[in-house]
């Protein structure tokens, strides 16, 4: 009992799992009202592209990636210093001619490494210490390079993307261009500029013309206060926020070299610095002593570097504060976290649900063709509808009338047979013998009697009718030579039907059986399959309508066959056998031969009936 009971509760349970439609939890917020989207537009029912999946995962990682700050500004600002300073660590070249020349990505990673990206779609990764190889815009043979990513394994790093443009008064236009994509993209905007060069016309210029539609999220740093004293800065810090109010969220003087120093003399980087110096220190050493049975070939590496370690601790940063304090770069990060964060997530939601609507838009619109596909060939169909009703009425009205005048022309011959047939009643003497009874005493006798009878002359009737004058086999001839008419008339007609709405569908097909999707998400498999139905119209469509058409052919065409296979010998055989009947029982009342004579032309007039319906 108990086993039956564990076997219906496994049923049970898999016809749950099977059939009870499982609600789907989605995380909350922006990653999850996208999942929402993707499940719905990724349904089978609607066959959707690989493309189409792809750029909803792209929504997904785009919504889940951190928040990008753009660092711009004019060359020689110090730019790649200054990243240098957020970083804590000297990652990016610097020198005094302008090298920057290719977008740079700084994006978390687990270890160090850089990515380089080829216009061709190509990739290939290099140490970091590379960077300086893919970034120098002297060199030729980086104009094949899209865009670099550099990969560091920095806490920073997991919820800020940094991103080192060119800059906006490159040589380059399309250097200049792609850093205007950027910082339109971007969250954030950190333009920096040298405080001495800060209000200058030529950088109000490019600011009127490429930043004047991003105050909300930009933070103007005047780099190098360290060269100026604490009067000249603040004069010069009021002077750019008043002049250009309507560029900047904020300004901000600082020394990315000070911070640069102090960063990367926290204790936290140096154990850092350390602990990667010494690793690779012992993967060189542990190449080379590939048959060591122990580790005692470093053992005085891994001392000197517990004994670096333990001096970091302790040692006083009480200066190295000072110095990070005075470079003002906290006040850079603050303004990153509390202004650019929160507008920055606001407007990345807003763009990626845009993105969103822009997709279904898209999509719906794709739909509407594939559908306007199908409408316009209803609509054929439709309009179709009533030129066909009206051209089968037409060919009733028309070919009705040519029946009913070859009744009319049957209807003259069945005269002409009757009239023929009374005039061959003739009459002739005949006998008959009775009994009669004598007299008293006298016996029976046979009387012959004399009396008038009636007769049909059938030979004559056939001679007139048939034989002599071949009138009557003429108007048979002629009446079957008009069937024969109608019967081919009427078949190219019902043709003509059916060619009239091939016509108007072979219209139709001819643009639409190479129908191709507009936008890439769109389904390939709902086009593929609408390129096929136009091809295959006929079978879809044409084939019922040819099929009706041929069946009314064939059906008109067998009531003709029984026409001409049926009137001339039809008529000529019940008129023989009527006669026959009419001489055989009624020899003595003309009569009731005239009554027997109309119920023939009437028997005659009705097949004629029949075979017209």
């Amino acid at each position: 009992m108990s086993k039956a009971i564990n076997i219906l509760d496994n049923f049970i349970n898999e016809f749950k799992d099977t059939y009870t439609k499982k609600e789907v939890v989605y995380e909350s917020g922006l990653v999850g009202d996208i999942k929402k989207v993707q499940d719905k537009l990724l349904n089978e029912k609607f066959l959707p592209s690989r493309q189409l999946e792809g750029i909803l995962k792209k929504q997904i990682r785009r919504a889940r990636y951190p928040m990008e700050v753009a660092i711009t500004g004019q060359f020689s600002a110090g730019k790649s210093t200054f990243l240098n300073a957020l970083l804590s660590r000297n990652i990016l070249p610097t020198g005094i001619t302008p090298v920057t020349s290719k977008v740079n990505f700084i994006n978390y990673g687990e270890e160090y490494k850089l990515k380089i990206t080829y216009y061709s779609g190509a990739h290939e990764y290099a140490p970091i210490e590379a960077i300086a190889d893919f970034t120098d815009q002297r060199q030729d043979e980086m104009q094949d390079i899209k865009y670099l990513t550099l990969y560091a394994p920095m806490d920073i790093l997991k919820e800020i993307s940094f991103v080192d443009t060119p800059g906006l008064n490159s040589q380059s236009q399309s250097d200049t261009d792609t850093t205007r994509k950027v910082l339109r993209d971007v969250g954030g905007i950190i333009w920096l500029t040298l405080i001495d060069n800060a209000g200058k016309k030529s950088e109000a210029d490019i600011l009127d013309e490429y930043m004047a539609h991003f105050k909300d999220k930009t933070l103007c740093v005047l780099n190098q206060k360290d060269k100026f004293s604490q009067e000249q800065i603040e004069t010069t810090t009021n002077y750019v926020k008043e002049k250009f109010a309507k560029y900047f969220a904020q300004v901000t003087p600082i020394s990315a070299k000070m911070a640069l120093d102090s960063r990367a003399h926290h204790k936290s980087v140096l154990i850092e610095n350390s602990v990667e110096k010494v690793l690779k220190e012992f993967k060189t050493e542990l190449n080379e002593n590939l048959d060591c049975t122990s580790l005692e070939f470093f053992r005085q590496r891994y001392d000197e570097f517990q004994k670096q370690i333990k001096e970091i601790k302790y040692q006083d940063i009480t200066s190295n504060m000072k110095l990070l304090h005075d470079s003002n770069i906290q006040e850079v990060l603050d303004f990153i976290e509390h202004t650019i964060r929160p507008k920055a997530q606001e407007s990345k939601e807003y763009a990626i649900k845009k993105d969103l609507k822009g997709i279904c838009d898209i999509l719906i619109k794709e739909y509407q063709t594939i559908i306007g596909v199908y409408d316009a060939l209803s609509n054929i169909l439709k309009d179709c509808e009533n030129d066909v009703v009206e051209a089968l009425d037409n060919i009733h009205k028309k070919y009705s009338k040519e029946l009913f005048t070859i009744y009319n022309s049957l209807e003259t011959i069945m005269e002409k047979m009757a009239h023929e047939t009374y005039k061959n009643i003739k009459r002739k003497k005949a006998y008959r013998f009775e009994e009669s009874q004598g007299g008293f005493l006298k016996s029976e006798k046979i009387e012959k009697i004399e009396y008038e009878t009636y007769w049909i002359d059938a030979d004559n009737i056939y001679k007139n009718l048939f034989y002599d004058d071949q009138k009557i086999d003429k108007m048979f001839k002629r009446s079957i030579k008009l069937l024969k008419n109608i019967e081919l008339n009427t078949d190219e007609a019902f043709r003509e039907v059916y060619r009239t709405i091939k016509s108007e569908v072979a219209k139709w097909q001819e643009p639409y059986e190479l129908i191709r999707k507009h936008r890439e998400i769109a389904s390939d498999l709902e086009f593929s399959n609408t390129r096929h139905f136009a091809a295959k119209v006929y079978e879809n469509v044409l084939r019922s309508y040819h099929r009706a058409i041929l069946e009314n052919i064939s059906a008109l065409r067998k009531k003709f066959a029984y026409f001409n296979g049926a009137f001339h010998t039809l008529i000529f055989k019940l008129l023989k056998q009527q006669l026959l009947i009419l001489n055989s029982k009624y020899k003595n009342q003309k009569t009731f031969i005239k009554k027997n004579l109309l119920d023939l032309l009437f028997n005659i007039q009705e097949k004629i009936k029949y075979l017209q319906s």
